[in-house]
């Protein structure tokens, strides 16, 4: 299965990493990762990275972003689900 390379709305944006979700994805709840070349899926109930890959560091950084906020990443799934906009995510303080 590969990533869709349509137009994803953007939730966050840190230190180069893009996070979006597309509108009525495929179950499970997850959210799309861009950075450089790379492009990645993470489920937000547990984090795994389901699809593609990222370099070590950017997915330690993505999986500390979204354990700060996962009950907005699953409020974002429900309003995406339902082609209402995501809300924007404050981006990782470090």
């Amino acid at each position: 299965m590969s990533l869709p390379i349509q137009h994803m709305p953007e939730i966050s944006r840190f230190y180069g990493i893009v996070i979006g979700m597309f509108y009525n994805d495929h179950a499970p709840p997850h959210f799309h990762v861009r950075y450089n070349e790379f492009k990645a899926s993470i489920a937000i109930h547990n984090f795994e990275l389901m699809e593609g890959s990222l370099p070590p560091k950017v997915l330690g950084m993505v999986v500390e972003w979204a354990a700060a906020h996962q009950p907005e990443l699953e409020n974002d799934w429900i309003l995406a689900e339902s082609q209402q906009q995501p809300q924007k995510i404050d981006p990782l303080k470090r």
